[in-house]
């Protein structure tokens, strides 16, 4: 009996490992790489990472927190201009109601 060639193969992105039949081409196992949680990152990595996050939600808190003050004294202002339009048009009264116009 002959025996079969195998081929073993570490694909270059994922470092996956096959073992494949020569003849046939055929996968006959396939082995994954055993990854270290974290995606390999040593522990200072993953606290500066973590400080980091932590400062860009304290600043996007602190934009918002802003943004939201401002929006009432934004409001304030809109609704004082509207008032000092219809104050200056008063000719123009309410818009017509829908069942004047029959």
């Amino acid at each position: 009996m002959s025996e079969t060639r195998k081929l073993t193969i570490r694909c270059p992105e994922c470092e996956s490992e096959m073992v494949v039949d020569a003849a046939t081409g055929q996968i006959l196992s396939h082995r994954r790489p055993k990854h270290v949680p974290g995606g390999g990152k040593d522990f200072d990595a993953l606290l500066k990472g973590l400080d980091d996050s932590k400062a860009r939600a304290a600043d996007l808190f602190d934009r918002e927190f802003a943004a939201h003050k401002d929006r009432d004294r934004l409001l304030e202002e809109k609704f004082r201009e509207a008032l000092r339009r219809a104050e200056e048009n008063p000719d123009e009264g309410p818009p017509p109601r829908p069942f004047d116009l029959d």
